[in-house]
């Protein structure tokens, strides 16, 4: 004889059903199988340009791309000749100084744009101002407004203040229009804070700025991580800023890729494709070292007000 307790009974009730529990594993199994399908897709240019650097200039065929190196990197078609592991150097040799240029470009840009949206941010959340909703669409005014339509007065606009062509008026540019982005990032973020801390550090007598300064940005992290990564992606792939203020002994690694790729157009796929890869590194690793702060830092700015 048996005798069934009430704990397993309830068990027994709270236990799924045998198809309840089929559909719940063949739709993990589709939502798995739909996952691995689009990350096929997403890696497929990766694959073509990483088979593509390793093969000699005499194996390079637009018709088999898709296909395998055929012999090992370090081999050549005939005594003597390129290699696979040649498209590297010939990148390398091409792009060094400019990459080294462009990080001159992009972490100046990202950290001083960062910065100065913090504390336009802050005042703009904290400090209601007269008009100052009105403040705070004008400067997002500059989110919306294409880079095409003020190429021209741009480059007018530099002509006539006398600046050079290069990093130094890339900086100045790529700062002034992060700051919408910037700024509209960490408003949001700080109106998430509680009013309590900043109405504490006024009973102990701290103004705006120590205020900023002791209590808000150490809290402000998550937004840094948010447009840093942002800022920094976009002034080390910028193209059309580069293109038209800086020229090609002194401009970042997007034009010198373009030219190492129109230079190997007609002779040497491989080295673009080394080139691309190379030029590409740097987000890839600040994606990969700060992509979960990135998510977080996206959800922690989500409050609107």
């Amino acid at each position: 004889m048996t005798i069934t307790t009430g704990i397993e009974k309830k068990a027994d009730v709270a236990a799924p059903p045998a198809g309840a529990r089929a559909r719940f594993r063949i739709g993990r199994t589709a939502k798995y199988a739909l996952l691995v399908l689009f990350l096929i897709v997403v890696l497929m240019p990766v694959y073509v340009l990483v088979v593509t650097s390793l093969k000699p200039p005499q194996d390079v065929n637009p018709a088999t791309s898709w296909g395998l190196p055929l012999r090992w990197p370090w081999e050549s078609v005939a005594p003597g000749g390129p290699t696979g592991f040649d498209n590297w150097s010939i990148a390398w040799e091409a792009l060094a100084p400019a990459i080294g240029r462009t990080f001159l470009l992009a972490i100046p840009a990202a950290l001083i744009s960062s910065f100065l949206g913090s504390m336009n941010g802050f005042v703009l959340s904290r400090w209601r101002f007269p008009r100052a909703d009105w403040v705070f669409t004008f400067i997002l005014f500059g989110m919306f407004i294409p880079y095409q339509a003020i190429m021209t007065p741009l480059v007018q606009m530099k002509t006539g203040l006398g600046l050079p062509s290069g990093i130094g008026t890339l900086l100045i540019v790529h700062i002034i229009y992060g700051l919408p982005i910037c700024t509209l990032i960490f408003r949001n973020y700080y109106v998430g804070i509680p009013m309590e801390l900043m109405e504490a550090s006024r009973v102990d007598g701290a103004g705006m700025l120590r205020t900023f300064g002791s209590i808000v940005l150490p809290l402000s992290l998550p937004g840094f991580v948010v447009t840093i990564i942002w800022q920094f992606t976009s002034a080390w792939n910028d193209f059309l800023f580069a293109l038209f203020l800086s020229n090609q002994r002194e401009g970042p690694v997007s034009l010198a890729l373009n030219n190492l790729a129109q230079g190997a157009q007609l002779a040497n796929y491989g080295a673009a494709m080394a080139g691309a890869l190379l030029a590409s590194l740097p987000t890839l690793v600040v994606y990969i070292v700060l992509g979960k702060y990135f998510i977080g830092g996206l959800m922690s700015g989500s409050v609107k007000s």
